[in-house]
């Protein structure tokens, strides 16, 4: 169990194509803060069928993006 399973079930229960949540957002949902950790427990994102898009430091946002099937 990773420490961003609720997180990534959440994305995946959104059902969105694309949509960014901030920083604060993503600690809120996963119970813990996002930290460098993150770069290695985001390739977990596409079992749930989506992909981390762009990390802004600048803006403390990550933008989640829904994989086509013919990507899978």
């Amino acid at each position: 169990m990773s420490k961003y399973d609720a997180l990534w079930k959440y994305v995946q229960d959104n059902g969105r194509q694309s949509y960014k949540l901030t920083f604060d957002e993503i600690a809120e949902i996963a119970g813990t803060a996002i930290d460098h950790s993150f770069l290695k427990y985001k390739k977990e994102l596409t079992e749930y069928g989506y992909q981390v898009g762009k990390i802004s430091m600048k803006e403390q946002t990550v933008i989640f993006n829904k994989i086509e099937e013919d990507e899978l």
